[in-house]
């Protein structure tokens, strides 16, 4: 059997590889004879990943629940490993940034889309049993969520609104302290941190503060900046950067709310989240002003910031 010119070709740009790394490539074929068929599978891990879900009441929505809220984080996995292509990306120019905020935006608009599996999936009356044996966890712990927000923006548009201003110029490591969602994790009747919040920050304080330093110059608000003053056309940036705040300021924590309401709304008391966080002021847009890129809105939407969605969907 003579070898065709395309095998003779391969197999000398292997002998190539193999020699620069000090290997020899004759090993390696004889491992490739005896190596089994890769599957889809093995490959993936599907025995493993299916193996995950692990019900704590015997209620079968929970099981619903719980793959969601896998499926949420594996979806943020996605956004990361898009941001540390932009932040780490030598080089860096409008095209390329452009192309990974489109990835981000499509992977959010599928959680958005998602989301009515939380809001009208379960049974209520199995969803309000189970949650009481998942205290004092909360979809509120996800510090995925929280690391995609840091490298979306400066860090001080992540601090409570009323004191942006007086921190503007602080120490990350103070700055940490205002952040916005810290006063979506108090107590209700006391103000005092939940022990969500105590447990969550015990794990992520850390890593979120190091990667805020990290990020100062190369957050994604930044290295906007950084392109414009560069002379590169930034218009479709811009325009997937509006979206990018829409997605995860305004439909993402409404998906959430439009959720809550449905659960938790009970008159004439609310019922409490299950990390005792205060649902009705963190998640509402219009409380919180979280806006990644200010300069890129005018002073009339940064004002109705969410109003339209709560108005169109809600009817609040």
């Amino acid at each position: 059997m003579s070898i065709v010119p395309e095998i003779e070709t391969r197999l000398a740009l292997l002998q190539e590889k193999y020699e620069a790394m000090g290997q020899d490539m004759i090993s390696y074929l004889d491992g490739l004879l005896h190596a089994d068929f890769l599957t889809y599978w093995d490959y993936i891990h599907l025995d493993t990943l299916l193996s995950l879900q692990s019900p704590k009441t015997p209620f079968p929505d929970e099981e619903i629940f719980i793959m969601y809220h896998q499926i949420t984080e594996l979806y943020f996995k996605l956004v990361l490993h898009e941001c540390k292509q932009i932040t780490e990306k030598q080089l860096l120019t409008a095209d390329f940034f452009t192309a990974r905020i489109k990835r981000i935006n499509r992977y959010f608009d599928a959680l958005i889309q998602s989301f009515e599996i939380m809001v009208d999936g379960m049974e209520k009356e199995q969803f309000l049993h189970f949650r009481m044996s998942l205290l004092p966890a909360s979809g509120f712990q996800s510090g995925q969520y929280r690391m995609i927000e840091i490298y979306a923006t400066d860090f001080i548009n992540l601090v409570v609104e009323d004191k942006r201003e007086q921190l503007r110029s602080a120490p990350i490591e103070d700055q940490f302290e205002y952040l916005y969602w810290k006063f979506g994790a108090t107590e209700l009747s006391t103000g005092k941190k939940t022990l969500t919040l105590k447990q969550f920050e015990k794990k992520y304080a850390k890593i979120f503060i190091e990667l805020g330093k990290a990020n100062t110059q190369h957050n994604f608000n930044a290295l906007l900046q950084q392109l414009k003053y560069a002379g590169q056309a930034t218009t479709g940036l811009e325009n997937e950067l509006r979206q990018l705040d829409v997605n995860v300021n305004v439909n993402w924590p409404l998906s959430h709310y439009k959720s809550a309401v449905r659960y938790l709304n009970r008159q004439p008391d609310e019922i409490k989240a299950t990390g005792g966080t205060n649902w009705q002021k963190y998640l509402p847009p219009r409380f919180q002003k979280r806006i990644f890129y200010p300069a890129l809105w005018t002073t009339e939407q940064e004002a109705d910031w969410g109003k339209a969605w709560v108005d169109d969907v809600l009817g609040l």
